[in-house]
């Protein structure tokens, strides 16, 4: 193996070794922000929706961790060029700068290529 060769390896590994960093700290806040009343205020609020309309008028939005999991099978697969170019085609310089209302357009995206 070359040594240039092995070098893109390392910084592919590294992005990955960050973005799964990045999701952990993530998870971390979202555990943090869960804990206590404004976790009770929100189901209050979901169990209002949910009376009002019988019929989910949406699907349930896929998470940072479903996306992130979807696009780092892609970069495995040798489509880390394409990936880089889906997330800035969303005017984004890393995944968690897309907003989470566009994960269901970036996975079906991520499908195509």
């Amino acid at each position: 193996m070359s040594k240039t060769k092995l070098a893109i390896d390392v910084v592919t590994d590294l992005r990955n070794l960050a973005g799964s960093i990045e999701t952990l700290v993530f998870a971390l806040e979202s555990n943090k922000s869960e804990s206590g009343a404004p976790v009770e205020k929100k189901e209050t609020i979901e169990n209002k929706e949910s009376k009002k309309s019988p019929k989910p008028s949406k699907a349930k939005l896929p998470t940072l961790e479903d996306v992130r999991a979807k696009l780092a099978a892609l970069s495995q697969d040798g489509k880390q060029v394409q990936v880089k170019e889906l997330i800035t085609g969303f005017g984004a310089k890393k995944l968690s700068d897309i907003p989470v209302d566009k994960y269901p357009e970036l996975l079906e995206d991520a499908e195509k290529l």
